[in-house]
């Protein structure tokens, strides 16, 4: 098998906009190229970050937008330091369904949190 360095890959794009057709066609063309990889998403991957994912969309809960971007960072936190890291450090390439961007789009911007905030968020979580 070749010799592959880690790769970060994020699909980004709104509801029903083909995302998960192209993640099924790059995981199909990945493993007939026996490339190691890992599919992913966000919110999510972990078992936590699963947990704040029911509690981000369900609307028994109402939490305000601040408190959602908090729970969405803490989900990303978690998610990158139990899931992207460590696969990053075995040379495979992640393929996460969303990131930050959708974060700044849907938060930072159609609920006005700010899409440089968020990115400023994510800087700075991800530098500790």
């Amino acid at each position: 098998m070749p010799n592959h360095k880690g790769l970060f890959v994020s699909f980004e794009g709104g509801e029903a906009s083909g995302k998960t057709t192209q993640i099924k066609i790059l995981k199909n063309w990945l493993i007939k190229e026996k490339i190691p990889h890992i599919l992913t998403r966000e919110p999510g991957g972990t078992k936590f970050s699963e947990y704040l994912r029911k509690l981000i969309l369900s609307s028994k809960i109402k939490i305000d937008t601040n408190m959602e971007v908090l729970l969405l960072m803490a989900a990303r936190l978690d998610h990158i330091d139990k899931i992207i890291k460590p696969a990053l450090d075995k040379n495979k390439i992640v393929i996460c369904d969303r990131f930050v961007d959708s974060t700044a789009i849907y938060q930072g911007h159609y609920n006005n949190f700010g899409i440089k905030k968020v990115f400023d968020l994510h800087k700075l979580f991800l530098n500790n």
